[in-house]
């Protein structure tokens, strides 16, 4: 954490805040609930499967209408926010770092996974044994989604640029397709379309790297979360319940995700072994893992020129919400 951290003065603010917050449900007790909450739903976040599921968020807003909206990607679930389609977005945290440093005025308040969720995946007949191999290739990713900035990170370390391969932008469906029909010589899988081609098609995973994957995370805007303190943390704490189901029932919580994603259960016993639902809070750790990547998203454009990634990091945690803070 912040050196700031070792003064007694800051200690004793923090405390009283911390204070503050747990009394908010009491103080905001006048807030008008939402007349409808909106949130999307996801196959990477099975968290979120099972909350829709479940219906505990019904359950807790009776007075509001609960609308589900699925997200393909972590692009298409930020766009939603962005343009008012849902209230709650889930995407992998550096998308959300990615669309809060190009002007998009969000907040992330919950992690709802720590997944290894995606790698470089190619055909089981491949040539191609290391990322270097991929130089003058083609690569299926979607772009403003983790795949694509693992993508990135990956060449990168291989010596590579992004103008060395062919990025060839497909959403992540699309991407297994073109990967399997042999149009791309390596596809940045996502879960769980990766672990079905795995399963399916005997595909195989090139180059894994569990520090190149970021966390999943919650997003609203800042609007929202100014207008609707009390709908967030309703909202949160339905989450956690979600959470709690999911890790108390791993072969329900199978059965749900392949039910809901039309795949076989063992494609999605594969995606949740590598799906860590156990400890959805906020470390230190996360947030410097999301600035080693920040090098990158300056270094290949991805962010308009002047932005401070560092410090937009540090405004996109909500660290306001006792389900994204670390327990000490």
């Amino acid at each position: 954490m912040h050196s700031t951290f070792r003064f007694p003065l800051v200690r004793s603010l923090l405390s009283a805040c911390a204070l503050l917050f747990s009394l908010q449900p009491v103080a905001q007790a006048a807030e008008t609930p939402p007349a409808e909450v909106r949130l999307d739903y996801a196959y990477y976040s099975p968290v979120s499967l099972a909350l829709k599921h479940l219906g505990y968020l019904e359950k807790a807003l009776p007075q509001s209408k609960v609308t589900w909206v699925l997200s393909q990607g972590s692009n298409r679930s930020l766009e939603y926010l962005n343009s008012g389609g849902v209230d709650f977005a889930s995407s992998a945290s550096l998308a959300a770092v990615l669309s809060r440093a190009n002007g998009s005025p969000i907040k992330s308040v919950y992690v709802y996974s720590r997944a290894e969720w995606t790698a470089l995946v190619v055909r089981k007949d491949s040539p191609y044994q290391t990322v270097a191999d991929l130089k003058g290739k083609k690569i299926a990713a979607t772009k403003g989604t983790d795949p694509y900035l693992f993508t990135l990170r990956a060449l990168q370390q291989a010596g590579l640029k992004k103008d060395d391969v062919e990025l060839v932008h497909l959403q992540h469906p699309d991407g297994r397709t073109a990967l399997e029909k042999g149009d791309v010589d390596a596809w940045a899988g996502l879960d769980p379309h990766m672990a079905a081609s795995e399963v399916q098609a005997g595909s195989r995973l090139l180059y894994r790297n569990t520090d190149f994957n970021s966390y999943g995370v919650v997003s609203v805007t800042e609007r929202y979360a100014k207008e609707h303190p009390q709908a967030i943390e309703t909202v949160l704490k339905a989450y956690e319940q979600a959470r709690e189901w999911s890790v108390k029932n791993p072969d329900e919580l199978a059965k749900l995700l392949a039910s809901e994603s039309g795949l076989p259960l063992d494609v999605a016993k594969l995606q949740l072994s590598r799906t860590d639902l156990a400890n959805p809070h906020l470390t230190a750790k996360d947030v410097l893992a999301s600035k080693a990547a920040a090098p990158i998203l300056v270094s290949e454009e991805l962010v308009r020129r002047g932005v401070n990634v560092d410090q937009v990091i540090d405004q996109l945690i909500d660290t306001g919400s006792r389900q994204t803070v670390a327990r000490q």
